[in-house]
C-alpha cells in the first residue's frame, strides 16, 4: 500500500470516536493478542471487552493487554451485541471476534472505506491465509446461506457470516437487535439489505486460532438457528409472499379435490364424496384467509420499515458530525 494511502486511512481514522467492540466467551488464549494488534492498528481507539460469563481468565487477559472490560450476564452471541450496541457511543464502530482470526491492521482501509464512500457497513471477506483457518463445513454453510440470502433479500454480501464488521454510529443506534446468538451476523445483515442501506465489503487476511483457543461455533446447531433466524425475517419482512405462497397452494389443492366432485355434481346431479367436498371447501376458506393476512401484515410491515428509517435518519452520519465539531 502507497504511503499516502495509509496516511490518508491514518487521518480519516484520527477525525472520529472509534470504539473496538470484542464480544467474548473463553477466549484467553487469544484475547490478549485481539486487543494488543487493534491498539497497535487503532492507537486513537477505545476498545471493549464484552465477557460473556467466561471461566478461563479471559477478563483477567484483556486487563492485562489494556482493554475496557465489562460483562454480559445473558448468555448468547446476540446479547453481548445487543449490550455493546446499547452501552458504548463513538462515531464508528469496529466489531471483530474475540478469536485473533481477524487481521487488525484492514480497520483503516474499512473505517477509510466507510467514511470516503459514505456507507453505514462494511464487511470483512474472510480470506484465509491457512488450510485449518476456514473450515470446509462452515464455508459451505456460510456459501449456501448468502445463496439463500441473495435469493430472498436481493443482491447480498460474498461473506454474509463474518464477524469482523465497521458501522456508523446511526447503523448501531438505529438497530434493533433481536438475536440472541450467533445468527446476529445474519440479522446484520438483513437489516442493512431491507432497509436498502449504503454497504460494502473489503478483502482481509482471515487466521486460524492459536493453540488453546477452539470455536464455540457448531455447524449444525448454530446453522440451523441462523436458518430460523432467516425464515423468522422473511415470514415479518415479507409477508405477502410467505402467507400468499401458503393461500395460493391451499387454492390450487382445493381446486384439485374440487374438479372431481364437480364434474360428477354437473353429470349426475349429486355429491359423490361429500367428507372431500368439505375438506376442499374448508382448504378454499383457509386459503383465502391465509391472502387476507399477507395484505393486511403487508401493510403493517411497510409501517414498521418507515419507523425504522426514521430512526435511522434520527442519527446523523459520521460527515455530518464531523462538521457540526469543527474541522
Amino acid at each position: 500500500m502507497l504511503q499516502t494511502e495509509v496516511d490518508s486511512e491514518a487521518e480519516i481514522a484520527g477525525r472520529h470516536r472509534i470504539a473496538v467492540l470484542v464480544p467474548c466467551y473463553n477466549e484467553a488464549a487469544a484475547i490478549g493478542k485481539v486487543v494488543t494488534d487493534f491498539r497497535a492498528a487503532l492507537p486513537e481507539a477505545t476498545i471493549y471487552v464484552y465477557d460473556n460469563n467466561s471461566t478461563d481468565g479471559t477478563v483477567e487477559a484483556a486487563e492485562r493487554a489494556g482493554a475496557v472490560v465489562r460483562r454480559e450476564l445473558h448468555q448468547g452471541k446476540g446479547r453481548v451485541v445487543r449490550r455493546m450496541f446499547t452501552d458504548v457511543d463513538a462515531d464508528i464502530f469496529v466489531m471483530v471476534d474475540g478469536d485473533a482470526t481477524y487481521d487488525a491492521p484492514s480497520a483503516r482501509a474499512m473505517i477509510a472505506k466507510l467514511v470516503q464512500d459514505r456507507l453505514d457497513m462494511v464487511c470483512a471477506i474472510r480470506v484465509d491465509q491457512e488450510v485449518a483457518a476456514y473450515r470446509p463445513g462452515h464455508r459451505f454453510g456460510n456459501r449456501v446461506l448468502t445463496g439463500f440470502v441473495a435469493h430472498v433479500f436481493g443482491e447480498s454480501f460474498t461473506d454474509m457470516l463474518s464477524g469482523y464488521r465497521v458501522f456508523t454510529r446511526r447503523f448501531v443506534k438505529s438497530f434493533p437487535v433481536l438475536s440472541g446468538g450467533f445468527e446476529i451476523e445474519t440479522e446484520l445483515t438483513i437489516h442493512a439489505l431491507e432497509l436498502e442501506l449504503p454497504v460494502g465489503e473489503v478483502r482481509t487476511p482471515y487466521y486460524s486460532r492459536p493453540k488453546g483457543s477452539a470455536s464455540k461455533l457448531s455447524t449444525w446447531t448454530d446453522g440451523y438457528r441462523i436458518l430460523r433466524t432467516i425464515f423468522r425475517i422473511y415470514r415479518a419482512e415479507r409477508p405477502l409472499p410467505f402467507f400468499g405462497s401458503i393461500g395460493v397452494s391451499l387454492g390450487i389443492a382445493s381446486i384439485g379435490l374440487a374438479i372431481p366432485i364437480v364434474v360428477a355434481f354437473m353429470r349426475d346431479g349429486t355429491v359423490l364424496r361429500l367428507p372431500t367436498a368439505v375438506l376442499a371447501t374448508g382448504m378454499m376458506v383457509l386459503a383465502s384467509l391465509s391472502i387476507a393476512v399477507g395484505l393486511v401484515l403487508d401493510t403493517v410491515t411497510r409501517g414498521r420499515r418507515e419507523l425504522k428509517l426514521l430512526s435511522y435518519l434520527a442519527q446523523r452520519a459520521p460527515a455530518e458530525e464531523r462538521r457540526r465539531s469543527g474541522p
